[in-house]
């Protein structure tokens, strides 16, 4: 495993595709590995690509990518697929629209299974970034499955989040039922050549200006995006408010714009010192998923079997209601310390 950390370090994509593998199937050892690797991140800019299904979502990052490179910029890009919950595999698909991209040297391509993981994002998702953050690579897309209303954890990992919407899809109203709108930073109105997508724009700048900049600033806190509460209370700073651009990805229309746009919000950060604070409330949270996860693992190690089909049978019989069952576990845990 030191062999492949300090030749991932030295730019090997062979050793640094065995290293992904070895951390997205959490293998013997990647916990050191990833320890390893961790004075070496921080560098990268993790943009996250996000929205419902059939919005172009892989053609615009392919498209993104693409004008990075023309800049001479080092691209990572971590596609998340959907697990099939009967057969368990997953078709990753992303990077079939991303043929362009093959064999340049600067851009490394990762497709990762959601395995059953909901929010939009894989559970080795943040570790995977870290790798290829420390290999280099000076951005990062993170495109989730396309789950539309449950993807909002792509706002706890990204430093700057771009919401796909498309025109005749409806989107725009679940946007607003998802809460998706109060993680973008900025909009993007992809199939842009498309009847509808003026309407489609209209109604995106309409929901963004019904929004009062505070009530936004509490929900953006909430998912961990942007927070300015304390430069916008003195005026100083003023709120970022997420631009709607419009884009025909294979065609590269709008993409210029559309750097302009993300460039904009990540010089919007460094002014506001925002950065710092969201990198704080993304350690936060992802110490609160990793602590669960860890707690629950403990619990289901210490906890026999048996006990678990004792109380599921007693719920069933109506016996126990779930809140007490729970309690009944814990209960059982304590004694056990």
């Amino acid at each position: 495993m030191e062999q492949l950390v300090q030749a991932t370090l030295q730019g090997d994509r062979r050793a640094l595709a065995r290293l992904l593998t070895t951390v997205e199937n959490a293998r013997e050892g990647t916990d050191h590995t990833l320890a390893a690797l961790f004075p070496h991140t921080g560098r990268a800019w993790i943009i996250g690509v996000t929205g419902s299904p059939g919005t172009g979502k892989s053609s615009l990052v392919n498209a993104l990518a693409k004008a990075f490179r023309r800049r001479e910029q080092t691209v990572g890009v971590v596609a998340v697929d959907p697990t099939s919950p009967f057969s368990g595999g997953a078709i990753m698909g992303d990077r079939i629209r991303m043929r362009d991209l093959a064999g340049d040297k600067g851009v490394f391509i990762r497709s990762m299974a959601t395995r059953g993981s909901l929010g939009g994002l894989a559970r080795a998702t943040r570790d995977v970034i870290r790798v290829l953050d420390a290999a280099g690579f000076g951005v990062i897309f993170v495109e989730t499955v396309g789950a539309g209303q449950s993807e909002v954890d792509i706002a706890r990992t990204a430093q700057t989040t771009i919401v796909v919407e498309a025109p005749g899809l409806g989107d725009e109203v679940q946007a607003i039922k998802a809460g998706i709108l109060e993680i973008a930073d900025v909009l993007v109105v992809n199939k842009a050549d498309r009847p509808g997508a003026d309407n489609t724009a209209r109604a995106l700048r309409a929901m963004l200006e019904m929004g009062h900049p505070a009530a936004r600033e509490q929900l953006a806190r909430h998912h961990g995006q942007l927070v300015a509460v304390e430069s916008s209370a003195n005026g100083s700073v003023p709120l970022w408010v997420p631009p709607v651009v419009r884009t025909v990805a294979p065609d590269d229309q709008g993409i210029d714009e559309l750097m302009t746009a993300l460039e904009a919000h990540r010089q919007h950060l460094r002014e506001s010192e925002a950065a710092v604070r969201l990198e704080r409330q993304r350690i936060e949270i992802e110490l609160y998923d990793r602590l669960e996860a860890a707690l629950m693992a403990r619990l289901l190690a210490t906890v026999p079997d048996d006990v678990f089909a004792e109380v599921i049978r007693r719920i069933q019989r109506r016996e126990l209601d779930p809140h007490a069952a729970v309690e009944t576990i814990l209960a059982r845990l304590d004694q056990r310390a």
